[in-house]
């Protein structure tokens, strides 16, 4: 039986635990609250995040990462992208010799405008080889209830993403192998913030032709900054991309969607940070992505508006007018 260890208990995390439990493998979590660890254990179940799923019994959480990470083939770490140096630096040296380190995490780092592969392979000092990212349409709450999804598990070595696909592949959950992982991680990280856009919009009540272009335009910023990094452009017409924007920009499960939403109806950030209870990515990694582009000379107008409503406090009307004034060009542009 394949062993993975799952480092936090949020949502994401608990939904693919579930995940991987019902494709065969043994399951430890680590989480760093005693009583919501004895909650997994005792009633199988994560009340804070996933009240309603029952977890299998192959599902066991503790609080020691000694104990989490031991005889693990697969580590997961799925914990707030901005997290994620501080978290690892603590956990590295406990880690099973040889594990594959498995990203869930959607963002980029700000003061770096690394990847989060790039983040875990100078933290863990291991070769990209051993890095994998999943990512694409996936919802925790539908992934827990069971519902059809499918997904990419990226790795720039294909042997290992196959690896990770029979070990995470259920009847429910249909994961592709991929090995561009500068795309797919691009893809995830951007959706956050075109989600935000989406959702600002939503509050603000525009319309579907609105929220198109903001989906489709938001997919060609994604693109551009993708091939600037060397990302082979059909990722983004994939399930890292386009499949992972819809998804992110339509559904009230999106948690970039709802912070959105809340902006776009006039609630101040300070508001609306109160009022989300999990993180929303986009909300910081819009920083990071916009710094992202500009050390690469990528233009993302969309992106920029998110930036200067979420954090430079701009009105999002003066900020959607300032967008729609910009000089017109061909669409490929």
């Amino acid at each position: 039986m394949t062993r993975v260890a799952v480092f936090g208990t949020g949502s994401w995390g608990t939904a693919f635990a579930l995940v991987l439990a019902d494709a065969g493998c043994e399951v430890r979590l680590w989480g760093r609250r005693p009583e919501l660890v004895e909650a997994i254990n005792t009633g199988h179940t994560n009340p804070d995040y996933l009240p309603d799923t029952v977890l299998p019994e192959a599902v066991s959480a503790t609080t020691d990462p000694v104990e989490a990470a031991a005889g693990a083939e697969f580590t997961v770490l799925a914990v707030p992208s901005q997290t994620l140096r501080g978290n690892l630096a603590q956990w590295a040296p406990v880690l099973a010799p040889d594990t594959v380190l498995v990203s869930l995490m959607k963002g980029i780092e700000l003061g770096t405008a690394k990847r989060m592969s790039e983040v875990i392979g100078e933290v863990a000092k291991v070769p990209q080889e051993r890095v994998a990212v999943l990512t694409g349409p996936n919802l925790a709450r539908e992934i827990a209830a069971r519902q059809p999804a499918a997904s990419v598990v990226a790795c720039p070595d294909e042997a290992v993403a196959k690896r990770l696909q029979a070990a995470c592949h259920t009847p429910y959950f249909r994961p592709y192998t991929n090995t561009d992982v500068v795309g797919c991680e691009l893809g995830g990280a951007v959706k956050n913030v075109i989600g935000l856009a989406v959702g600002i919009a939503d509050g603000m009540g525009l319309g579907d032709n609105t929220k198109a272009s903001l989906i489709t335009r938001g997919l060609a910023e994604t693109a551009r900054l993708g091939v600037a990094l060397g990302a082979d452009p059909r990722t983004f017409a994939g399930l890292a991309g386009m499949g992972d924007l819809v998804a992110t920009c339509s559904s009230p499960l999106s948690r970039n969607h709802t912070f959105g939403t809340n902006l776009g109806r006039g609630m101040s950030l300070a508001e609306t940070i109160a009022a989300t209870k999990q993180t929303a990515e986009g909300v910081k990694s819009c920083e990071s992505v916009l710094d992202l582009a500009r050390r690469n000379g990528v233009d993302m107008p969309i992106t920029e508006t998110v930036v200067s409503i979420v954090h430079d406090g701009k009105p999002p009307l003066v900020a959607l007018k300032d967008l729609m004034s910009r000089s017109a060009k061909a669409e490929g542009h």
